[in-house]
């Protein structure tokens, strides 16, 4: 294989990757097999990926817990995908003002909003 190959993929990304291009990567990847799956099936896989993130921020190395985080975010970008909702919107349109409560940017609610 050269280098200019992309057949295979790279263990490391060449850049770092929005967060609306990860949601498109996982859709690129995954998505008729998610689709397929549903809503319902998708979402038990998203909490047994909680599971093992519970478990690796008790025990895990710091490899195990950036793998899991990545896992967790996976799915809930897959879930996200199944159900037509543009993450990026999503966060913009709730968080992109400030705290949805007292709409400070640094939060200074009582009691979580």
């Amino acid at each position: 294989m050269t280098s200019s190959d992309t057949s295979e993929p790279t263990s490391t990304p060449s850049r770092e990757i929005t967060f609306n291009e990860f949601q498109q990567l996982i859709r690129q990847m995954y998505f008729e097999q998610d689709n397929a799956r549903g809503i319902d099936g998708t979402f038990m896989w998203l909490m047994e990926e909680v599971g093992e993130l519970a478990s690796a921020l008790r025990e895990g190395s710091e490899q195990d817990k950036k793998g899991e985080f990545a896992d967790v975010l996976a799915w809930l970008v897959t879930i996200a995908n199944v159900a037509g909702v543009n993450l990026t919107e999503a966060v913009t349109e709730k968080y992109g003002a400030g705290c949805p409560g007292c709409k400070q940017y640094i939060c200074t609610c009582n009691e979580k909003p």
